[in-house]
């Protein structure tokens, strides 16, 4: 199977693939997966392992399946989103149940890749796919920020080219950035 994740880089391609999301049979749980997943950063298959519990704080601290470590999740710009949609969910559920055996098992990684990539047929094949998420957030944080150090230590890279070339910084975008700079002028 070939892989062609690339970030969202418009506002356009984030409301069209909440469009879709919004018309799926799980309409609410999709889309916060969605919202969750580019605002947080973290992996598909952390997002999947995560119990209502563990949201019940601002910055609750989990442990990422692929890499065994802790990490921080910083949901205080959102979190009266997460409130909204955890507020009638007991603690020991998961925050996204599956699709077939609810509330004892999370939603798969392979279920939640499948309907991605019917939403990235729909969008016209521009590579959204579960590691999307991740990808956009990376890049929307780099765009406001400017700090790859940051974006670096979030994503645990050991480079700041591996961190731009993952969020797919072009060297057109690095000529836009450009555009008005000048010193001594």
């Amino acid at each position: 199977m070939v892989y062609n994740s690339k970030p969202l880089r418009t506002e356009n391609q984030i409301n069209d693939v909440l469009f879709y999301l919004r018309r799926t049979r799980y309409p609410e749980r999709d889309t916060f997966l969605f919202l969750l997943g580019i605002n947080t950063g973290l992996r598909c298959s952390d997002l999947l392992n995560l119990k209502v519990g563990q949201l019940r704080q601002k910055r609750p601290e989990i442990v990422e399946i692929k890499t065994g470590k802790k990490k921080t999740l910083f949901l205080d710009s959102i979190y009266p989103k997460v409130e909204e949609y955890i507020k009638d969910k007991g603690d020991d559920e998961w925050v996204f149940p599956s699709s077939y055996d609810n509330r004892t098992h999370p939603e798969t990684v392979n279920n939640v890749y499948k309907l991605f990539k019917r939403i990235d047929k729909q969008l016209g094949n521009i590579g959204f796919t579960t590691h999307s998420m991740r990808r956009t957030f990376g890049l929307w944080y780099y765009r406001k920020t400017h700090d790859i150090l940051y974006l670096m230590r979030l994503f645990n890279h050991s480079s700041e080219e591996i961190t731009k070339r993952y969020i797919g910084i072009t060297d057109e975008e690095l000529g836009d950035s450009l555009k008005e700079f000048r010193v001594g002028f």
